[in-house]
């Protein structure tokens, strides 16, 4: 992980270079930026109860890595400055704080976790630092006109939720649904969203219960679910918890139609632990390319991702789909710096950051591209179908989007 230590700190416009008598270059820079460095910011559950996500601040520290081996960003190397906040809201105010006030960064990047982001997000506006490309699906990450630092970066949970809801409306006879849902701004996101892609039949959820995320386990949660007779089960859990629902189901004998949120849909962090026979059948919502497919072995893009993992992660665990998220959102972090030359301005970086037009990023799934407008600020809003079969996800369907709703 990387380690806070005192690095160049920005600030300063540097000097006009003249050349003849006519401005040659001009560079402008505030906090994080300087003629040979870019500090960036980031928080990430290395421990606590998401702590399976941990592995994502290590792929994008190794991400940046690779560009700093490469010769950097328009020869300035990355400094990026990784703390751990436990998946604890106030943890990550205080962390964040540090990364703003101390580290002076020129952006905060890819920082996890709903409710994480929310203990921060009038903060990140108020000092006007780039929140960017988070890590979490709420739907609150694309409001540009009242947080105009702030942008997300996956599909937004609502759009998927509602996805799932239509589907089952569509495919399951005399649906009876239940759900499990984490009990704060990530789990209700995705519920709202449900409720809406259900319309008119949301008396079809014979059971709605939630968990803490100090749990223990949801053992007693699942057995409600059960024995409300359900015959579909909405998962909405991040990997530790979503693991123990599949688990604890297959135990119960209970065998619903399983839907199940795509930020638990990594076969190594959830559905492995839950037991790959406990899995079969299970449905979720995908727009990155899954290691394990075996359809993507030969994809120039998957082979180059293997590469990296090879040199850059040698040990780590080429199942797990997090490392697939890093590095495809570290890459757009990349494309947007890069656009910004040497104007690392705070507000350039967002003006950039909202100007990207059917960007291909890698690893990202075919037919799916990156749009950002000053008003767009969802990257990503389109995802498939996918249903897991022996030992990996199989996609059906075609390519889903908050209009499909």
């Amino acid at each position: 992980m990387a380690t806070s230590r005192r690095g160049f700190v920005g600030g300063m416009s540097a000097a006009v270079v003249f050349s003849g008598g006519a401005a040659f270059a001009q560079k402008k820079y505030d906090d994080g930026a300087t003629d040979t460095e870019i500090k960036i910011g980031h928080t990430n559950p290395y421990s606590g109860p998401a702590s399976a996500y941990g592995v994502i601040g290590k792929g994008i520290e190794a991400y940046w890595k690779m560009v700093n081996d490469k010769g950097g960003i328009n020869g300035r190397k990355v400094k990026f400055v990784s703390l751990d906040d436990g998946y604890s809201p106030p943890k990550t105010v205080e962390m964040v704080r540090q990364l703003v006030e101390q580290e002076k960064v020129l952006c905060v990047f890819n920082t996890l976790g709903t409710p994480t982001n929310t203990a921060i997000h009038r903060y990140m506006n108020q000092r006007k630092v780039p929140h960017l490309f988070v890590a979490t699906g709420a739907s609150k990450w694309g409001k540009p006109k009242e947080f105009p630092w702030t942008m997300g970066f996956q599909p937004d949970y609502h759009t998927e939720a509602a996805i799932y809801a239509k589907h089952i409306l569509a495919n399951v006879k005399d649906p009876k649904i239940a759900v499990l849902m984490q009990n704060d701004d990530y789990g209700k996101d995705y519920w709202e969203g449900f409720k809406d892609g259900l319309g008119k039949d949301i008396n079809k959820v014979v059971r709605h219960v939630t968990y803490e995320v100090t749990d223990p386990t949801v053992d007693s949660q699942v057995i409600q679910l059960k024995d409300s007779g359900a015959n579909v089960f909405f998962n909405i859990a991040i990997p530790k918890f979503a693991a123990q629902a599949i688990r604890k189901a297959a135990d119960l004998n209970w065998k619903p139609v399983h839907y199940l949120n795509n930020v638990s849909s990594s076969v190594a962090s959830t559905l492995k632990p839950a037991g790959y026979d406990n899995s079969q059948g299970i449905i979720t919502g995908l727009w990155l390319m899954d290691p394990t497919d075996k359809q993507w072995n030969d994809h120039p893009e998957m082979k180059t991702w293997r590469e990296w993992m090879a040199k850059y992660m040698p040990g780590a665990n080429t199942e797990d789909g997090n490392y697939i998220y890093a590095y495809a959102v570290s890459t757009l972090m990349l494309e947007t710096l890069k656009k910004a030359g040497d104007t690392l301005t705070r507000e350039n970086l967002m003006k950039q950051a909202a100007s990207h037009q059917k960007l291909r990023v890698p690893l990202v799934l075919p037919g799916i591209t990156v749009s950002t407008s000053p008003t767009d600020f969802y990257p990503v809003q389109a995802i498939r179908l996918a249903r897991f079969k022996g030992e990996t996800w199989e996609l059906f369907g075609d390519v889903l989007s908050a209009e499909s709703t």
